[in-house]
C-alpha cells in the first residue's frame, strides 16, 4: 500500500497530530470543532484527514456539506489511534522523568561560548541521557529546516507558530575605549556618532536613540563589518572606534575601565531586543525536564556579571 502526506508526497509513517486530529472529530462527530481545538482551519484539517485516509486506504469519514459521520473502518480505526495516543503520551511522560535523546540547540556565539558553554558540563552530568549537539552561531537558523529542538536568540520572535520564553531584558550600551575618546573626543549628541568610526554588526548601519525631544536617528559609518560580537568588542578594547554592545558581553571590560560608556541617559532602540528561549511544541516535554536550566543559569550569571548599569552609566533598559 502506498503512502501519502497531505500534499500528495511519499510519507513512512503515522503523524500523530493525523491520528489526534481524527480521533478528536470522531468522537463528536464534528471537524470544524476539531479544527478549532487544534488550531487549524477547516480546509487545512480536511486536507489533514484525507491524507490519513490515503495512507490507510480506507475512508474514515462521510463528509457532507450537513455533517460528518464516521464510518465503520473510521469507528475501528479510532480504537487503535486511541491506544497510539496513550502510549505516546505515556512515553512522554518517561520522558519527563528521564530526559534522553538528542537535544539540538543554537544561540548567539558570543553568548554561548561566554555564558552557556561553562554551564554544559553540569547539565550534562545532570542528565546523563542527554547529548547536546551546541551550534553557536550569529546567523539566525531556521528551527524547522535545520532540526533544532531550541534556540536561544536575542531579538523579536517573528515566526508566531514557535513557543518562545523570555529569559531577561538585553541592556546594551554605546562604549569605546578611553584611548579611543581621548584621540577622537566623546560624543556629546547622538547625531555626534556619524562623525565617528563606528562599529557595524551585520550592516546595522542605522541607529535611533529615544531623547527627551523624541526619536533620533543616526546612520552610522565604520570600517569594520561583521556579524560576529566578539571581533566588535575585540576592536572596541583595542581603541578601533565606538559600538553599540550587550552588557552581557562587555561588563568585564567596563568593569575594568577597559571600555566606558557614552551618550549615557539615552535608549538605543531598534526592535526588540529581550534575550530569550524559542523551540518548536515539541520540544515542550523536554523544556519541561529541564531543558531551561541551562539557559536560565545562564542568565542568572549574566545577571551577576553583565545584566545591571555599571558605575557612572544610567542608560536604562532598550525600550527595542
Amino acid at each position: 500500500m502506498k503512502k501519502f502526506s497531505t500534499n500528495g508526497a511519499p510519507r513512512e509513517h503515522l503523524d500523530l497530530l493525523d491520528v489526534a486530529l481524527f480521533v478528536r472529530a470522531a468522537a463528536p462527530a464534528n471537524l470544524s470543532s476539531a479544527a478549532r481545538e487544534f488550531g487549524l482551519s477547516l480546509a487545512v484539517a480536511s486536507a489533514r484527514i484525507a491524507g490519513l485516509e490515503r495512507m490507510l486506504g480506507a475512508r474514515l469519514l462521510h463528509r457532507t456539506t450537513r455533517r460528518v459521520s464516521v464510518t465503520q473502518e473510521g469507528e475501528i480505526f479510532t480504537e487503535h489511534a486511541r491506544g497510539l495516543l496513550d502510549a505516546a503520551r505515556a512515553s512522554v511522560g518517561q520522558a519527563r522523568e528521564r530526559p534522553h535523546g538528542r537535544l539540538r540547540v543554537t544561540m548567539p556565539s558570543s553568548l554561548g561560548r561566554q555564558h552557556i558553554s561553562p554551564l554544559i558540563p553540569a547539565f550534562l552530568r545532570a542528565y546523563p541521557g542527554v547529548s547536546i549537539e551546541l551550534r553557536m552561531t550569529d546567523q539566525i537558523v531556521d528551527l524547522v529546516d535545520e532540526g533544532i529542538d531550541l534556540a536561544i536568540r536575542i531579538g523579536a520572535l517573528k515566526d508566531s507558530t514557535l513557543i518562545a520564553k523570555k529569559l531577561a531584558s538585553n541592556r546594551r550600551v554605546l562604549c569605546a575605549s578611553p584611548a579611543y575618546l581621548e584621540a577622537h573626543g566623546r560624543p556629546r549628541h547622538p547625531a555626534d556618532l556619524a562623525r565617528h568610526e563606528c562599529m557595524i554588526l551585520a550592516d546595522q548601519r542605522n541607529c535611533a536613540f529615544v531623547t527627551p525631544t523624541g526619536v533620533i536617528d543616526v546612520r552610522v559609518s565604520g570600517r569594520l563589518v561583521t556579524d560576529n560580537g566578539e571581533v566588535i568588542r575585540d576592536a572596541l578594547a583595542a581603541g578601533i572606534g565606538i559600538g553599540l554592545k550587550s552588557t552581557w558581553s562587555v561588563a568585564p571590560l567596563l568593569a575594568s575601565g577597559e571600555l566606558v560608556t557614552v551618550l549615557d541617559g539615552l535608549s538605543a532602540c531598534a526592535g526588540s531586543r529581550d534575550l530569550g528561549g524559542v523551540s518548536e511544541p515539541r520540544v515542550r516535554a523536554a523544556e519541561d525536564a529541564g531543558v531551561y536550566r541551562v539557559s536560565g543559569g545562564a542568565v542568572r550569571r549574566a545577571r551577576r556579571i553583565g545584566m545591571w548599569s555599571p558605575r557612572g552609566c544610567s542608560v536604562r533598559p532598550s525600550v527595542q
